[in-house]
């Protein structure tokens, strides 16, 4: 047996006989009164659920799955904004056996049409505003189960449900049905979460229960984290980051979350006093937003995000912790420490539990100072996702030959260690917390019949990081149209199309794109002819 292959039994030791239902029943039984979760609406009451009483509802919905005849091994869609129905959902499915497909809820048809039938999925959990496209994308389904609110907000579901012919999800808690008992497998598959990549459409990452399980206890081991610990969530759970940095290790470590819908500088203090919430996972929108309030006297001692940001951290009073990581590695696998938080604008150093490399164009590794390619290894299935699900295309492209996984991320190293995070290598864009394709967008706009040729490229924005916009070449039917006609076509066949975040918000019309000299579009040209959106 090889070093690597020993390395690799043996990290999989660590998850022998555990699974993510045994993670939530030893809470429930060694703490069962502590609270694992409290629903802040923006309308109504907050509600709360203790460790017994998350899992007592977990089993009742995975006993109404089961008895409408999902199984080990299918496939749910959750296609719910943050509220506890999804929490409740996810871990009813991993009870189950069943695989937890959460997708954004700001998909298109297209999108959902996609999910469904990529993963074979056998129902959907979803909210009254999202339930007729769920029913008219995803036409394979058996059932769809429908919530009586939008994130908290209520709205009247029976004639909903009978236009659509769903049921309410209140109907799937039953205490009839039996969840049969699974041996626990760790490498069960758990669930699976759709991300951006340089083709047009999503690629499945399919999580084990031992990926699940990674997450949670990696992160918490990262952050510190203690059963008194109380986070606030307010990122989208249908995400890496929120699901695993934040709900798993939040869980696996005994703590309590405290869940909003989304995020809202005018509460955010207000909450965080209120249930006296230790520390919170943050993107720079949320910073910027926050900026023009007095900082009140709180309880939080950090604040995770994308880098080590000391002057953000002196001015709301928190440590702020660096860190990089993706849908593929569960967890960071760059990361500062609570201590020792590096210089300015550092992601930190890698995790002890990953290897890294940073490549040049050559495939060698980079001088110091010099930005390359990011490689990370670890063991599939474990600390690493454990496949692209029914695309062995793009698995065989993201690992080479030794084990290491392309990130396509460019990263530099200071003289002293600390790693910068540079640029995307791949054609992508970071809009707000999202990451988007180009070339999806690109295909959409193709698409109309009306363009020749076209180049979205990333602008800086003030409050989102990027915005996408495009560069089109008309074909002759587009030359043909009014040009204020021609850009109002592209754009609501944007809308219909793409989710929200991934509409082009200005559309330039030209006769040439630039080239490089292998003739590729010179994106970095039409990227400095971009003022920033300063306001």
């Amino acid at each position: 047996m090889s070093l690597k292959s020993e390395i690799e039994t043996s990290i999989k030791q660590a998850t022998i006989g555990l699974d993510i239902p045994w993670m939530l029943a030893e809470w429930a039984t060694r703490q069962p009164d502590k609270l694992a979760l409290v629903w802040e609406p923006f309308e109504g009451e907050s509600k709360s659920w203790s460790y017994s009483q998350l899992q007592s509802d977990a089993k009742s919905v995975a006993a109404g799955l089961v008895g409408r005849g999902v199984t080990e091994g299918d496939f749910v869609l959750i296609h719910l904004d943050n509220c506890p129905e999804f929490v409740i959902a996810w871990y009813a499915c991993a009870m189950l056996g069943a695989v937890a497909v959460s997708t954004n809820t700001h998909s298109v048809a297209r999108d959902l049409e996609y999910f469904s039938n990529h993963t074979d999925a056998v129902c959907a959990i979803t909210q009254p505003s999202f339930a007729k496209l769920i029913s008219q994308s995803c036409q394979k389904l058996n059932f769809i189960a429908v919530t009586d609110n939008d994130a908290g907000v209520p709205a009247e579901a029976a004639s909903l449900l009978s236009e659509i012919g769903a049921v309410s999800f209140a109907a799937l808690f039953d205490s009839v049905s039996v969840v049969p008992a699974l041996k626990p497998d760790p490498m069960r598959n758990l669930s699976v979460q759709f991300t951006s990549g340089t083709t047009s459409r999503p690629k499945a990452v399919l999580w084990t229960h031992a990926n699940g399980l990674w997450a949670g206890k990696i992160s918490a081991v990262h952050m510190r984290l203690q059963r008194d610990d109380v986070t606030l969530v307010y990122m989208p759970l249908f995400h890496t980051n929120a699901q695993g940095y934040s709900m798993l290790a939040t869980h696996w470590s005994g703590g309590t979350i405290v869940l909003q819908p989304k995020f809202s500088a005018s509460r955010f203090w207000n909450i965080s006093k209120k249930h006296q919430v230790t520390w919170v996972s943050m993107i720079p929108f949320a910073f910027k937003a926050l900026m023009s309030q007095p900082v009140p006297k709180h309880n939080q001692r950090f604040w995770g995000g994308p880098a080590s940001l000391p002057a953000i951290g002196q001015h709301f009073g928190v440590d702020t912790i660096g860190w990089w990581g993706m849908t593929e590695t569960l967890t960071q696998g760059i990361v500062t420490d609570h201590d020792h938080p590096g210089p300015h604008g550092s992601i930190g150093r890698v995790a002890p539990e990953y290897e890294i490399q940073i490549r040049d164009a050559q495939g060698d590794l980079s001088a110091i100072g010099e930005k390359g390619l990011l490689f990370i290894r670890g063991v599939r299935g474990v600390s690493l996702f454990k496949e692209y699900y029914k695309n062995e295309t793009a698995n065989e492209s993201a690992f080479d030959d030794n084990g290491w996984f392309d990130t396509g991320d460019l990263v530099r190293s200071d003289e002293s260690g600390w790693l910068f995070f540079s640029d995307r290598e791949k054609d992508m864009l970071k809009v707000g917390a999202e990451n988007v394709a180009a070339s999806e967008i690109e295909s959409v706009i193709m698409q109309t019949g009306l363009v020749d040729e076209c180049a979205v490229v990333a602008q800086k924005h003030f409050m989102l990081d990027e915005v996408p916009v495009v560069f089109v070449i008309p074909n002759g039917k587009g030359v043909g149209m009014d040009a204020d006609e021609l850009k109002a076509t592209i754009l609501a066949h944007c809308e219909e199309n793409l989710a929200s975040f991934k509409v082009v918000k200005h559309i330039h019309l030209v006769e040439e794109l630039p080239r490089s000299t292998l003739e590729k579009v010179a994106k970095n040209e039409l990227r400095a002819r971009l003022e920033p959106i300063t306001a």
